[in-house]
C-alpha cells in the first residue's frame, strides 16, 4: 500500500481502479482536501494498493504514517474504473 496525493480531481471515488507505474491499483480510501482553504486546486489524498491488499486496509493492518507517499497531477492519472459500488473488490 502507498499514499497517493493527486493534485486536482480526475473524477475518482472510493474503490476506483487506476493505472500507476504500469500496474492496476485500487484506491481504497480518498480524503478530499483544499475545497475551502489551501492550494489553488483540490488535492485527493488516497490510500492505494493491489486488489489483494483490501483485507489489510479494512482490518487496518498497516500504519498510515509509515506509508510511502507519491504525488501526481490529475492529468497524469489513467482512470480504468471511476469507482466500485462498494469496496468489495473482486
Amino acid at each position: 500500500m502507498k499514499r497517493l496525493i493527486i493534485h486536482g480531481d480526475p473524477g475518482v471515488r472510493n474503490g476506483a481502479v487506476i493505472e500507476h507505474d504500469g500496474a492496476e491499483k485500487v484506491l481504497f480510501g480518498i480524503s478530499r482536501n483544499g475545497d475551502w482553504h489551501g492550494p489553488d486546486r483540490v488535492q485527493l489524498w488516497c490510500v492505494m494498493g493491489d486488489r489483494d491488499e483490501l483485507r489489510d486496509y479494512e482490518e487496518r493492518n498497516y500504519v498510515p504514517h509509515w506509508l510511502d507517499v507519491e504525488t501526481v497531477d490529475a492529468e497524469d492519472v489513467t482512470v480504468l474504473q471511476k469507482s466500485e459500488s462498494s469496496l468489495t473488490v473482486e
